[in-house]
Parts: C-alpha cells; structure tokens; sequence
C-alpha cells in the first residue's frame, strides 16, 4: 500500500495554491489527510478568511467517509438529507458536503489522501484540489 509522505503532501498544497494564483481564485486554505484520516499538512494562503480550516478539513473527512469526493455528498444532500445528516452525526469534525473535497488516488485506485481546500467558489475549490492531486501524478475522485 502506499503511503503519502510529507514532502508529497506539501507539493499538493503548493500546486493548489499555484494554480488558484493562476486563476486568480481567493486565498485558500488547504488541507491533506493520510489514507487514514490524519493530518499531514495544512496551508492557509495570507487573506484567507477565518474559518477556512474548518471547512476544509471537512471536505476532506466527507470524502474518505464515503470513499468519494465530495461532489457525490453534494448531490446527497440534496436527494437524501437524512443520509446526510446522519454521515454528518457519526464522522468526528463534520463533513461539508460541496466540492472541494477529492479524493487522490493512485493507478490502482487506492486512496493515498483526501485535500480539501475552502476559500473561493466550491467549484473553484475543487479545480484547484484537481489540479494539485493531478501534478504530484496521482487521480483526483471528485465525486462526480
């Protein structure tokens, strides 16, 4: 099994924060749990505003709870509240259920991570967290 290291995790943040530069996103926050839920690494860009780790921890936590990125936890918010209610009652911290949180896979679709990141739009959020997970050569599972 794979593992994510801390120089990996810290190159998915700076690719986050790179390409929301690019696109002239808001100041992000990003964070990347382990395979098992841990914390490995969180940035938050100078500007962003408070609460940003918050919800970008639980982006991440919505998408290894159900083992798909959270664009999936979107769409059952929306058809199933009390499917997400009850996620949302058992999971330690919360999930937030917009995009934002993704999944990273490896070739063999093992789960190396989760990255959420909160600051723009969800959807904003979740290209940059796409792009990051994609340079350091892995899938990004959005959920969709």
């Amino acid at each position: 099994m794979a593992t994510l290291s801390l120089t990996r995790a810290n190159r998915i943040i700076n690719q986050a924060f790179a390409h929301g530069a690019k696109e002239g996103f808001k100041p992000l926050a990003c964070i990347v749990l382990d395979a098992g839920g841990n914390i490995k690494a969180f940035q938050s860009q100078d500007g962003a505003s408070i609460g940003r780790y918050a919800v970008a921890g639980g982006k991440a936590r919505g998408a290894l709870a159900t083992g798909t990125g959270t664009r999936w936890l979107n769409a059952q918010a929306e058809t199933r509240p009390h499917f997400l209610a009850g996620v949302n009652s058992v999971i330690e911290g919360g999930v937030v259920p917009v995009p934002g949180g993704v999944l990273a896979r490896d070739k063999n679709g093992n789960i190396i991570a989760a990255v959420g990141i909160s600051g723009d739009m969800s959807d904003a959020d979740e290209a940059c967290a796409v792009a990051a997970i994609e340079a350091v050569n892995l899938e990004a599972d959005t959920g969709a």
